[in-house]
């Protein structure tokens, strides 16, 4: 597994306010990204959206326990 730092300053705005993020890693980054998500989806819009992009890891999964399986 890799450690992977971030050094970022994000700035969000939306029409009820706005908000500043420093994440220091891949988990602070996808809370604030996760929370954003939500602000502009609602929460079942968001998380349709991340089903969508973990169905994509779980082919690979897939594609690494089963090769050549269709």
């Amino acid at each position: 597994m890799t450690i992977v730092s971030i050094d970022a300053d994000i700035k969000a705005k939306w029409p009820q306010g706005h908000s500043s993020y420093s994440p220091g890693s891949p988990e602070e980054l996808a809370i604030i990204g996760i929370d954003l998500l939500v602000k502009e989806l609602g929460t079942e819009a968001a998380q349709s959206f991340i089903a969508q992009v973990f169905e994509k890891y779980l082919v690979e999964y897939m594609d690494m326990v089963h090769p050549g399986k269709e």
